[in-house]
Protein backbone atom coordinates (compact mmCIF):
# COMPACT_ATOMS: atom_id res chain seq x y z
CA UNK A 1 0.00 0.00 0.00
CA UNK A 2 1.12 3.57 -0.58
CA UNK A 3 1.23 5.05 2.81
CA UNK A 4 2.38 8.44 4.41
CA UNK A 5 2.96 8.99 7.77
CA UNK A 6 2.34 12.43 9.60
CA UNK A 7 4.12 12.94 12.99
CA UNK A 8 1.79 15.69 14.05
CA UNK A 9 2.93 15.97 17.35
CA UNK A 10 4.46 19.40 17.14
CA UNK A 11 6.37 20.18 20.05
CA UNK A 12 7.69 16.53 20.45
CA UNK A 13 8.25 15.24 16.74
CA UNK A 14 10.21 11.44 17.40
CA UNK A 15 8.87 9.37 14.31
CA UNK A 16 12.23 10.16 12.48
CA UNK A 17 14.67 9.33 15.12
CA UNK A 18 12.16 5.91 15.31
CA UNK A 19 12.99 5.67 11.46
CA UNK A 20 16.66 5.94 11.44
CA UNK A 21 16.17 9.28 8.70
CA UNK A 22 16.20 12.29 11.21
CA UNK A 23 19.66 13.94 9.28
CA UNK A 24 17.26 13.38 5.68
CA UNK A 25 15.38 16.66 4.78
CA UNK A 26 11.93 16.71 2.52
CA UNK A 27 12.53 18.38 -0.99
CA UNK A 28 10.84 20.83 -2.55
CA UNK A 29 8.59 20.79 -5.88
CA UNK A 30 7.12 24.45 -6.78
CA UNK A 31 5.52 25.92 -4.03
CA UNK A 32 5.22 22.33 -2.11
CA UNK A 33 7.33 20.37 0.38
CA UNK A 34 8.00 16.83 -0.60
CA UNK A 35 7.81 14.26 2.18
CA UNK A 36 11.00 11.84 2.85
CA UNK A 37 11.03 8.68 1.59
CA UNK A 38 11.68 5.44 3.03
CA UNK A 39 12.35 2.82 0.70
CA UNK A 40 11.26 -0.52 3.35
CA UNK A 41 12.12 -2.81 0.49
CA UNK A 42 8.16 -2.64 -1.08
CA UNK A 43 7.15 -0.68 -3.92
CA UNK A 44 6.00 2.18 -2.54
CA UNK A 45 7.93 2.48 0.80
CA UNK A 46 6.78 5.00 3.13
CA UNK A 47 6.65 8.86 2.90
CA UNK A 48 7.21 10.88 6.40
CA UNK A 49 6.85 14.08 7.08
CA UNK A 50 7.88 15.72 10.98
CA UNK A 51 8.44 18.90 12.63
CA UNK A 52 11.87 16.99 13.36
CA UNK A 53 12.91 17.67 9.79
CA UNK A 54 12.89 21.79 10.38
CA UNK A 55 13.95 22.31 13.80
CA UNK A 56 17.49 21.85 15.36
CA UNK A 57 17.90 18.37 17.17
CA UNK A 58 17.43 19.61 20.09
CA UNK A 59 15.76 22.33 19.96
CA UNK A 60 12.49 23.08 21.98
CA UNK A 61 9.09 24.14 20.25
CA UNK A 62 7.61 26.36 22.89
CA UNK A 63 4.58 27.44 20.70
CA UNK A 64 0.89 28.06 22.06
CA UNK A 65 -1.99 26.26 20.18
CA UNK A 66 -2.69 28.63 17.90
CA UNK A 67 1.10 27.97 16.34
CA UNK A 68 1.01 24.76 16.48
CA UNK A 69 -2.56 24.57 14.49
CA UNK A 70 -1.00 26.61 11.69
CA UNK A 71 1.50 24.30 11.28
CA UNK A 72 -0.70 21.26 11.37
CA UNK A 73 -2.39 22.93 8.71
CA UNK A 74 1.08 23.42 6.39
CA UNK A 75 1.89 19.98 6.98
CA UNK A 76 -1.78 19.30 5.57
CA UNK A 77 -1.71 21.54 3.09
CA UNK A 78 1.53 22.43 2.05
CA UNK A 79 2.87 18.83 1.17
CA UNK A 80 2.62 17.01 -1.78
CA UNK A 81 1.77 13.74 -0.55
CA UNK A 82 0.54 12.36 -3.67
CA UNK A 83 4.24 12.70 -5.14
CA UNK A 84 4.17 8.23 -5.78
CA UNK A 85 0.70 8.16 -6.71
CA UNK A 86 -2.42 8.52 -4.55
CA UNK A 87 -1.83 7.44 -1.06
CA UNK A 88 -4.17 4.45 0.08
CA UNK A 89 -3.47 5.68 3.72
CA UNK A 90 -2.14 8.38 5.86
CA UNK A 91 -1.64 7.35 9.32
CA UNK A 92 -1.07 10.24 11.69
CA UNK A 93 1.02 10.21 14.73
CA UNK A 94 -0.62 12.41 17.70
CA UNK A 95 0.48 13.35 21.12
CA UNK A 96 -1.39 11.97 24.33
CA UNK A 97 -4.39 14.15 25.36
CA UNK A 98 -7.45 15.80 23.53
CA UNK A 99 -5.47 19.20 22.82
CA UNK A 100 -5.17 21.66 19.84
CA UNK A 101 -3.60 18.49 17.69
CA UNK A 102 -6.42 16.26 17.23
CA UNK A 103 -8.49 19.46 17.32
CA UNK A 104 -6.86 20.81 14.50
CA UNK A 105 -6.86 17.35 12.54
CA UNK A 106 -10.36 16.85 12.82
CA UNK A 107 -11.16 20.68 11.15
CA UNK A 108 -8.34 20.24 8.28
CA UNK A 109 -9.35 16.78 7.24
CA UNK A 110 -11.41 14.21 6.32
CA UNK A 111 -10.84 11.65 9.03
CA UNK A 112 -11.55 7.91 7.92
CA UNK A 113 -11.18 6.97 11.83
CA UNK A 114 -9.09 6.83 14.91
CA UNK A 115 -6.91 4.30 16.60
CA UNK A 116 -6.34 5.09 20.28
CA UNK A 117 -2.99 3.35 22.01
CA UNK A 118 -3.34 2.71 25.83
CA UNK A 119 -1.53 0.91 28.55
CA UNK A 120 -3.01 -1.68 31.03
CA UNK A 121 -3.05 1.04 33.95
CA UNK A 122 -6.31 2.60 35.14
CA UNK A 123 -4.85 6.30 35.18
CA UNK A 124 -3.90 5.68 31.27
CA UNK A 125 -7.34 4.28 31.11
CA UNK A 126 -9.24 7.58 32.39
CA UNK A 127 -7.17 9.04 29.51
CA UNK A 128 -8.30 6.28 26.83
CA UNK A 129 -12.33 6.99 27.49
CA UNK A 130 -11.33 10.42 27.02
CA UNK A 131 -10.18 10.32 23.83
CA UNK A 132 -12.71 7.91 22.62
CA UNK A 133 -15.14 10.66 23.79
CA UNK A 134 -13.56 13.21 21.92
CA UNK A 135 -13.67 11.27 18.75
CA UNK A 136 -17.19 10.55 19.08
CA UNK A 137 -17.86 14.12 19.41
CA UNK A 138 -15.94 15.21 16.88
CA UNK A 139 -18.12 12.32 14.33
CA UNK A 140 -14.55 10.32 13.92
CA UNK A 141 -14.84 6.52 13.89
CA UNK A 142 -12.91 4.34 16.45
CA UNK A 143 -11.34 1.80 14.68
CA UNK A 144 -10.10 0.47 18.03
CA UNK A 145 -7.85 -0.02 20.84
CA UNK A 146 -4.33 -0.91 20.74
CA UNK A 147 -3.04 -2.04 24.16
CA UNK A 148 0.73 -1.25 24.45
CA UNK A 149 3.22 -2.20 27.29
CA UNK A 150 0.92 -5.57 28.23
CA UNK A 151 3.14 -6.82 29.88
CA UNK A 152 6.61 -7.93 30.29
CA UNK A 153 8.17 -11.08 28.36
CA UNK A 154 11.53 -11.87 30.39
CA UNK A 155 14.25 -12.33 27.60
CA UNK A 156 16.46 -14.70 29.85
CA UNK A 157 13.28 -17.27 30.81
CA UNK A 158 10.36 -16.18 28.58
CA UNK A 159 7.81 -15.79 31.33
CA UNK A 160 5.49 -13.07 30.99
CA UNK A 161 5.25 -10.54 33.75
CA UNK A 162 2.37 -7.88 34.50
CA UNK A 163 4.35 -4.65 35.27
CA UNK A 164 1.18 -2.18 34.60
CA UNK A 165 -1.21 -4.71 34.95
CA UNK A 166 -2.94 -6.33 31.98
CA UNK A 167 -6.09 -6.39 29.72
CA UNK A 168 -7.39 -2.81 30.81
CA UNK A 169 -7.32 -1.93 26.90
CA UNK A 170 -9.89 -4.91 25.95
CA UNK A 171 -11.67 -3.86 29.38
CA UNK A 172 -12.37 -0.44 28.60
CA UNK A 173 -13.23 -1.28 24.94
CA UNK A 174 -15.61 -3.64 26.30
CA UNK A 175 -16.84 -0.66 28.11
CA UNK A 176 -16.94 1.69 25.04
CA UNK A 177 -18.07 -0.44 22.46
CA UNK A 178 -15.26 -0.19 20.25
CA UNK A 179 -13.31 -3.31 18.62
CA UNK A 180 -10.19 -4.25 20.61
CA UNK A 181 -7.82 -4.44 18.27
CA UNK A 182 -4.75 -6.35 19.89
CA UNK A 183 -2.06 -5.76 22.47
CA UNK A 184 1.99 -5.45 22.64
CA UNK A 185 3.97 -6.46 25.07
CA UNK A 186 6.99 -4.59 26.86
CA UNK A 187 10.07 -6.12 25.07
CA UNK A 188 13.23 -4.60 24.89
CA UNK A 189 13.55 -5.45 21.42
CA UNK A 190 11.03 -3.11 20.71
CA UNK A 191 12.66 -0.73 22.68
CA UNK A 192 16.14 -1.07 20.55
CA UNK A 193 13.97 -1.16 17.31
CA UNK A 194 13.01 2.70 18.48
CA UNK A 195 16.38 3.55 18.77
CA UNK A 196 18.25 1.85 16.29
CA UNK A 197 15.84 3.10 13.45
CA UNK A 198 14.85 -0.77 12.93
CA UNK A 199 11.51 -1.80 12.59
CA UNK A 200 10.68 -4.87 14.75
CA UNK A 201 8.18 -6.30 12.92
CA UNK A 202 10.98 -7.28 10.53
CA UNK A 203 11.84 -9.68 13.02
CA UNK A 204 10.05 -12.80 11.86
CA UNK A 205 11.18 -15.06 14.58
CA UNK A 206 9.64 -12.13 17.06
CA UNK A 207 6.14 -13.00 18.97
CA UNK A 208 5.95 -9.07 19.45
CA UNK A 209 5.84 -8.67 15.82
CA UNK A 210 3.57 -11.75 15.40
CA UNK A 211 1.47 -9.80 17.85
CA UNK A 212 1.66 -6.47 15.79
CA UNK A 213 1.03 -8.22 12.59
CA UNK A 214 -2.25 -9.48 13.89
CA UNK A 215 -3.49 -6.42 14.87
CA UNK A 216 -2.87 -5.10 11.79
CA UNK A 217 -4.86 -7.77 10.49
CA UNK A 218 -7.82 -7.24 12.99
CA UNK A 219 -7.50 -3.25 12.18
CA UNK A 220 -7.71 -4.30 8.29
CA UNK A 221 -10.65 -6.49 9.32
CA UNK A 222 -12.29 -3.54 11.14
CA UNK A 223 -11.97 -1.22 8.57
CA UNK A 224 -13.22 -3.46 5.76
CA UNK A 225 -16.70 -3.46 7.95
CA UNK A 226 -16.85 -0.19 8.65
CA UNK A 227 -16.66 0.63 4.78
CA UNK A 228 -19.28 -2.22 3.82
CA UNK A 229 -21.34 -0.35 6.16
CA UNK A 230 -21.12 3.05 4.30
CA UNK A 231 -21.23 1.76 0.99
Amino acid sequence: KNTGLLDADITGPNIPKMLNIEDELPSADEELLIPVHLPLGCDHGLSVMSMAFMIEKDAAVPWHGQLRTDFIRQFVEGIRWDWMGALDYLLIDLPPGTGDEPLSIAELMDVDGAIIVTTPQDVALLDTRKAINLARYLDIPVIGIIENMSGFVCPHCGCAIDLFGKGGGERVAAEMGVPFLGSVPLDPMVVRSGDSGIPFVLEINSATARSFEAIVDRMDEVMKSMESKTS
